[in-house]
């Protein structure tokens, strides 16, 4: 894989994919429909997924491509792919709240190992570069990369830990869970912003129990890893792994690596 490549071509389509969401965003009305399991879907979604995946497969013809609007990908046998969520946060997008995400993401034996975030409505890019590392570019976004700042994950105070959640799942396990924790800060946000919160230090801790799909996580993830965090799977804190049956995760922690974490 030619990364560098990888890295425009993943920046470049996830910009184009944001502008197209924004245009339905900003517009009157748009149609909300409903899939197969009642989440919710707009024509952003699916206008998105085509800019991405025509995108995707010129570039990279020979390379697997799962994304979450083409349930044919998602009977794939696969542990190295191209994998897409061309709007994670459709309720956040839905209800007009900003905190919705464009993710595009390489998976290799597994792993996550390349990524972009674009949160268009509150103009935060979050990616990594060539060699793995994670930055955040600052607007406005042009042609060409701009202005970069790597970004790490914090040195936490187990007795003050920033923890952040879903703004549209937080179940009850979750509460339990954060509750085991001394916790300073708590704040909520939609999509895989939460992992680019732990990528950036703005939060030390990101649980998650509750159903997600590897498209959901596997941007943020590589962002993450580009960062020095890590994602392990809640029951046993071995490390969350990509390619498994119908690309559904089990529950999971996201997280710097300096936090204790507690038990499930």
């Amino acid at each position: 894989m030619d990364y560098g490549k990888l890295t425009q071509v993943m920046r470049t389509l996830s910009l184009a994919a944001g502008a197209k969401i924004m245009e339905i965003y900003e517009s009157d009305d748009f149609e909300v429909k409903s899939k197969s399991d009642d989440s919710p879907v707009t024509a952003a979604d699916e206008a998105a997924d085509a800019i991405i995946s025509a995108g995707l497969r010129e570039a990279f013809p020979d390379m697997a491509l799962v994304t979450e609007e083409q349930s044919a990908s998602h009977t794939q046998d696969v542990s190295t792919f191209l994998i897409v969520d061309p709007l994670d946060g459709t309720k956040e997008f839905v209800h007009r709240r900003g905190d919705f995400t464009v993710n595009i993401a390489l998976v290799e034996d597994g792993v996550p190992t390349r990524g972009v975030v674009y949160a268009p409505a509150k103009g935060r890019m979050f990616l990594t570069l060539a060699d793995g590392s994670a930055v955040e570019e600052d607007g406005p976004f042009g042609d060409e990369m701009g202005t970069t700042r790597p970004i790490r994950v914090s040195e936490p105070d187990n007795d003050a830990l920033m923890v952040v959640a879903s703004k549209s799942h937080l179940t009850d396990e979750t509460k339990d869970y954060i509750a085991k924790y001394a916790t300073k800060d708590f704040k909520s946000a939609g999509s895989s912003l939460k992992f680019c919160l732990v990528a950036t230090g703005e939060a030390d801790l990101y649980p998650r129990v509750g159903r997600t799909m590897e498209w959901d996580t596997a941007a943020g993830h590589a962002v993450l890893n580009g960062a020095g965090g890590a994602v392990v799977r809640f029951e046993d804190h071995e490390a969350l792994t990509y390619g498994k049956d119908g690309f559904a995760n089990p529950y999971f922690i996201a997280y710097a690596p300096g936090v204790d974490l507690k038990p499930a």
